[in-house]
């Protein structure tokens, strides 16, 4: 037994599926994973409580339900507290339709991750196709694996909490070094540094491996081999600016049809909906797909077509040459293009409270839940907001911390949040759910957080809640500080879109078109527009439309 080996645990007392199963999943993954079969579901339950003991990872727990097995769903239910972090399947067999609703019923409660059709055929790749899926996310959500950079820091500093996050986010292969340990200083004296300033940053994947001393994100992506110079004398079809759902959307159909299309993005890809551990209302996907997942597919489905991207540059200006438009960028570059597609998204909202904003990185986090998850392990932990967003964050930390408190300022959920999402918060123990709250303060020890402080929004009453992980989900404040005054915002910055305002700026009185700013040839799609509807489907609709927007300016503009 290799106990460096994650393990996946099958167990029914169906006999016939456990035939069917077992041998299926050790013939596909026996390689890299050890296939525990149990016949009895107490045994099950020992297995799991032994490799807690024993410190083994558990990457996916498999049961049934149907007519053989009405155990299974219940089995799972419990199995959560004992390994939090396991990718949870419940496997049915074709046919059963009379189980369906009992199953989706469970899985909308969070009792299981996903669903699994019992192969009946050899082969059978729409099964392994949904394994592996979820074996890719709980990957991913574990940091295991090739390590292509190494980030040598303090786990609570901001700046190296920020790198993990953006590598993370970007799905490049990061792995956290704590400095101070003996494998951390061996590590740093072979590469010849002496206390250096932290962070430190190597990619290992290049040869020699490439060494930085808490570098700048320009000198990442320079390293990175991201910071080809622009060409002065190319002028594209367009550009975008974001590469969230949006902004992906309208590079995807964009370079497909033929433009030629640069996106800029100063981060990472996938914009808010990049850091949601799991989305299960996206159209197409039954077992819901993680936002880091849909980012990066359809970050590589626009390079397919042609996409020409820009990273880890932050756009600093619009501006207007002619009948060209100008961006620029921070590096000093500036791009020119024919039309401009603003899908800058948005940032959460800050807290405003001077003692928290000091502990971000060091317990106080913006969003991050999947990439911090794991360091909340067995800790008490708040999340703050009432969106989606909020409760996907506290759902995903409940697998890794010991009680998830959701603080929300309004007295109900069902104004801001998808009903299944309330479901599943409802229905997971380690999670309770506090309304009319705001956080007011909070305490740290040893420069991290220790506790905050909470009450009426309003009112005078305070109480202090011990938790060492606060993650802000608050609302939103749009990217717009960056474009000029020409483009015209509402009062919360947000940017006015379409033919139902005013004439565009220069534009003789023509009306506007849909997605079309107060600048010509500017558009803006996603959450940046006022109006918008916050959700991943709308925002890639948005991107959608105006590609055909754009071939309609493009025409009458042609000469």
């Amino acid at each position: 037994m290799d106990d460096g080996v994650p393990v996946m645990l099958l167990a029914t007392t169906d006999a016939g599926s456990r035939e069917v199963l077992g041998p299926e999943l050790r013939r596909r993954y026996g390689a890299d994973y050890e296939v525990v079969v149990c016949a009895d579901y107490g045994h099950a339950r020992a297995v799991l409580e032994g490799l807690r003991r024993w410190g083994r990872q558990v990457a996916m727990i498999v049961g049934c339900y149907g007519p053989d097995d009405r155990e299974g769903l219940d089995f799972l239910r419990k199995a959560r507290a004992l390994q939090p972090a396991a990718k949870r399947a419940v496997t049915v067999v074709w046919g059963d339709f009379a189980s369906a609703p009992r199953v989706f019923a469970a899985i909308g409660q969070g009792h299981a991750d996903l669903l699994l059709v019992r192969p009946e055929r050899t082969r059978d790749e729409e099964f392994h196709g949904a394994v592996t899926d979820a074996l890719d996310d709980w990957h991913l959500a574990q940091g295991v694996g090739f390590e292509a950079v190494r980030l040598i820091g303090e786990s609570r500093d901001e700046r190296t909490h920020s790198l993990r996050d953006s590598f993370g986010r970007n799905h490049v292969p990061v792995a956290l070094h704590q400095v101070g340990t003996d494998a951390t200083d061996r590590m740093l004296a072979a590469l010849g540094l002496e206390d250096p300033e932290l962070p430190v940053v190597v990619l290992s994947f290049t040869s020699p491996p490439t060494t930085l001393v808490n570098p700048s994100d320009l000198e990442i992506a320079e390293a990175f081999g991201l910071m080809a110079p622009m060409p002065d004398d190319r002028v594209y079809d367009v550009v975008v600016v974001g590469a969230g759902p949006s902004g992906l959307a309208a590079a995807v159909y964009a370079s497909s049809e033929g433009l030629s299309t640069l996106v800029v993005e100063q981060q990472a890809v996938g914009g808010q909906a990049g850091t949601s551990s799991l989305i299960r209302n996206y159209p197409g996907f039954s077992r819901g797909v993680s936002g880091s997942h849909l980012a990066v597919r359809s970050f590589q489905q626009a390079w397919s077509f042609g996409t020409e991207y820009s990273f880890m540059r932050q756009v600093e200006g619009l501006g207007v040459d002619g009948d060209l438009r100008t961006v620029t960028m921070s590096d000093g570059s500036t791009v020119r293009a024919r039309t401009v597609v603003v899908a800058s998204g948005v940032d959460y909202r800050r807290l405003d409270v001077p003692e928290l904003e000091r502990l971000l990185g060091r317990g106080v986090f913006y969003g991050a839940a999947v990439s911090e998850a794991p360091s909340m392990t067995g800790e008490q932990v708040a999340v703050i907001g009432g969106g989606n967003s909020a409760g996907q964050a506290a759902l995903h930390l409940a697998k890794y911390a010991r009680h998830v408190t959701l603080l929300v300022r309004g007295p109900s959920l069902a104004a801001s949040m998808s009903e299944y999402l309330i479901e599943q918060l409802d229905a997971t123990r380690n999670v309770s759910i506090r309304y009319r709250t705001a956080v007011h303060g909070g305490r740290e020890v040893d420069d991290c957080l220790a506790g905050i402080t909470v009450g009426p929004p309003d009112g005078d009453e305070r109480e202090e809640l011990a938790v060492v992980g606060l993650f802000v989900l608050i609302g939103s404040v749009p990217r717009t500080a960056w474009l000029p005054e020409e483009v015209r915002r509402d009062e919360s910055g947000f940017l006015w879109t379409g033919p139902d305002r005013e004439p565009a700026e220069g534009g003789d009185g023509a009306m506007r078109r849909p997605l079309e700013t107060t600048l010509p040839g500017v558009f803006a799609i996603g959450d940046v527009r006022a109006g918008s509807i916050k959700r991943v489907a709308t925002a890639v609709g948005d991107g959608a439309a105006v590609i055909s927007l754009i071939h309609g300016y493009l025409a009458e503009h042609a000469g």
